[in-house]
């Protein structure tokens, strides 16, 4: 058996990031799923470019504040206290727009865990 605490605050916060990302995957010891803490101001995005994975799934729990997600069809708005979710090769972009009144809080979870498994995505190429 195995147990952990991971306090979020004392995991470091890469450069280089378009928001504040703090990566709790390896604090927490975990194997079979990345999990991630993100804090994003108005304009900032979330966490990488438009984007898609070949193998992982993906799942967002907005914890306060609200997150847009923008996708080829639509651009979803996912209230605090929602989760979100999205299947392997769906692109999307998570965001907090620039007129946003407060900053969106969200754990976003991934497994499996694929660190090279992200696609950048052009919205207007056609695939």
């Amino acid at each position: 058996m195995g147990y952990r605490i991971v306090d979020p605050d004392d995991v470091e916060v890469p450069d280089g990031r378009p928001c504040e990302y703090r990566s709790l995957t390896e604090a927490g010891d975990l194997d079979e799923m990345a999990v991630n803490l993100f804090r994003a101001e108005p304009g900032e995005q979330v966490p990488l470019a438009y984007h898609y994975h070949e193998q992982q799934e993906e799942a967002f729990f907005v914890l306060s504040g609200t997150l847009f997600v923008e996708t080829p069809e639509r651009t979803y708005e996912v209230p605090e206290g929602h989760l979100f979710t999205v299947d392997p090769e769906s692109p999307q972009r998570a965001h907090n727009p620039e007129d946003a009144d407060e900053r969106v809080e969200l754990l976003a979870v991934g497994a499996p865990p694929a660190p090279d498994d992200a696609v950048a995505y052009d919205p207007g190429e056609d695939d």
